[in-house]
């Protein structure tokens, strides 16, 4: 268990961070009735699409046991808020291999140049797991496109690990390298979907996503989720 280090430390900081943008104080005042809320609501929520889902669920593990070999889950260690670790839980979609050196550089040049990680009829797509198509798995390639691959996800809600709507968890490799004001993405409860993943997943960097991030705790609030959770079939489906 990890705790994100306090915003602007020194005043080197500072002047490292001027290209970038602080939260106005009163977007990060205590909101216990609407967290509350929100949590009663994600709880509820996970739990009935978990049963329902259930048939979706084991024809998915069916088809990945058929498809290659390898377990059926993917775990990741991944970053939540107050920059927690946790285990995060998706359908595997790719044949297993190590993180790679060189998805480890990618991101470095994702979040210091913007650098996109490859081109898909000529716009940037910024994730590296996209540009090594020979791992993706022929399920893995659905379940990637409808976004079916985070279902397990509904767990880490129950438990309390994610929120349906937040700031995508990221990895602890991508979060040592946040400058100050990114790492206010952590402040709040990360999420399955978001602000971001229904308004340009994958096609921005990870500043320009961050950005998006920091907007989305500007607003948030119930309808605000409400609004993203509505849009986000819709997202999934039309591989954004």
């Amino acid at each position: 268990m990890s705790a994100i280090p306090p915003l602007i430390s020194s005043p080197a900081e500072e002047h490292r961070d001027r290209d970038g943008e602080l939260l106005d104080p009163v977007a990060l005042a205590p909101q216990p009735f609407f967290h509350a809320c929100k949590r009663c609501f994600d709880f509820l929520l996970a739990l009935v699409m978990l049963v329902l889902l259930t048939p979706l669920w084991l024809l998915i593990a069916v088809l990945i046991e058929i498809d290659s070999n390898g377990p059926v889950l993917f775990v990741n260690r991944a970053v939540g808020q107050y920059g927690r670790e946790f285990r995060l839980y998706k359908f595997r979609s790719m044949h297993p291999a190590e993180r790679s050196d060189v998805a480890r550089a990618d991101v470095s040049r994702n979040i210091l140049n913007g650098t996109p990680t490859t081109y898909v009829v000529g716009k940037p797509v910024y994730k590296t797991a996209l540009a090594e198509r020979a791992r993706i798995t022929r399920i893995g390639r659905f379940l990637r496109r409808t976004s079916f691959d985070e279902l397990p996800q509904l767990w880490n809600i129950l438990r309390g690990d994610l929120s349906f709507v937040g700031p995508r968890p990221s990895l602890p490799d991508e979060v040592s390298q946040y400058r100050e004001w990114q790492k206010q993405r952590l402040l709040v409860p990360q999420g399955l979907t978001g602000l971001y993943q229904v308004s340009a997943r994958n096609r921005v960097s990870i500043e320009e996503m961050i950005r998006i991030d920091l907007e989305y705790i500007r607003r948030r609030s119930f309808w605000v989720d409400l609004n993203i959770i509505f849009k986000t079939p819709r997202a999934m489906l039309s591989g954004l």
